[in-house]
């Protein structure tokens, strides 16, 4: 049973941990501002712009999760030698990251992706990034300084964006390292369905993610209850325990909740814990940040898949790339434990 004491407890020992995150960089940008026209020279909106703000994105979100629920995040990856990169490594810096294990690079361009938002809706979004041929030449010097920072961390996060950092020769080295010195680790997958993930803690994958990795046609999933999985939910998540050989495998599935399947337990649902959704922006980040650290902790998947629920119905509740903290996430636990929500 996840109560307020034990996620209280957990909270309490994420102060003590060290994470490190690999994975793809990313720069959020914001343009907020309000429409009150249509352009005379096309048929488009005019926007009005009010504010402007850029927040850290992909490997970066996942890291600042990290830091917001109470522990101390590093983060590692290639940016470009720009004007991006540097506002990037600016803004993780002054959030309290560690930022020396990132990697400048002048054939890459740090990959940004801008918002257009009209009061609370997108309108438009502009990206800027590199091939994934550009990340190539780095992965030398960026293993170098990812092998620097393994040292006196209590866990090991994979977060692929599908930009070209993560490949094998990177997957095998830091999943081999983490093995060799007992940390839990974690993988949250994108597009790079072929990769070998040997010893993972925990990953992550949503269903269109984990049905592209299985190499099973994503169906559309029927209603079902809490104690009902899906045929092809539950084939999907066959296929990757044992291909992935993870200790557990938790599929993101938005709205309707989670898939939990630890390699030696029985599979199950949870609920939503959403209680508003606007805006489902970097919801994954906060789930496999939440997911590892209580592993971390001492949690039992159960436990960390439950507090990596609850931690996510936090963040879709607030617009763009966001994060829980412990404050909110004890809150929204407590709240529902009043109102006699199911728990683990």
């Amino acid at each position: 049973m996840l109560t307020k004491d034990r996620v209280a407890g957990l909270l309490a020992a994420f102060k003590k941990l060290r994470v490190l995150v690999v994975g793809d960089l990313m720069l959020d940008r914001y343009v907020f501002g309000s429409v009150e026209r249509i352009s005379p020279e096309a048929p488009v909106p005019v926007l009005h712009v009010k504010r402007e703000e850029s927040r850290p994105g992909g490997a970066s979100n996942v890291a600042l999760n990290i830091h917001s629920l109470g522990a101390t995040g590093l983060v590692s990856g290639v940016i470009g030698a720009d004007v991006a990169g540097m506002e990037l490594k600016t803004v993780l810096s002054e959030a309290g990251l560690s930022v020396d294990a990132v990697l400048e690079v002048e054939a890459v361009q740090t990959t940004v992706k801008t918002r257009v938002i009209a009061e609370r809706q997108q309108v438009v979004r502009v990206d800027r990034e590199s091939s994934r041929c550009a990340f190539s030449d780095a992965g030398i010097k960026l293993r170098d300084r990812i092998t620097c920072c393994l040292e006196g961390v209590d866990a090991v996060l994979i977060e692929d964006y599908g930009k070209g950092v993560v490949d094998q020769v990177l997957v095998d080295m830091v999943l081999a390292a983490a093995h060799e010195r007992g940390l839990p680790t974690g993988f949250d997958p994108k597009d790079n369905h072929d990769l070998r993930i040997p010893w993972v803690t925990v990953a992550t994958p949503n269903y269109r993610e984990a049905c592209l990795a299985a190499g099973i046609p994503e169906q559309p999933l029927p209603a079902f209850g809490r104690a009902i999985v899906p045929t092809s939910l539950a084939e999907t998540g066959r296929v990757l325990t044992e291909r992935w050989n993870t200790g557990c495998l938790m599929i993101t599935l938005g709205p309707r909740g989670v898939y939990v399947r630890p390699a030696d337990g029985a599979q199950q649902i949870l609920p939503t814990q959403a209680r508003e959704v606007f805006d489902v922006s970097g919801a994954g980040d906060t789930f496999i940040s939440t997911a590892v650290l209580s592993v971390a902790a001492g949690a039992s998947y159960a436990e960390a898949a439950q507090m990596a629920n609850y931690a996510s119905g936090v963040v879709v509740g607030k617009l763009g790339t966001a994060t829980c903290d412990a404050t909110e996430l004890l809150d929204i636990v407590a709240k529902s434990e009043e109102a006699g929500a199911p728990c683990v």
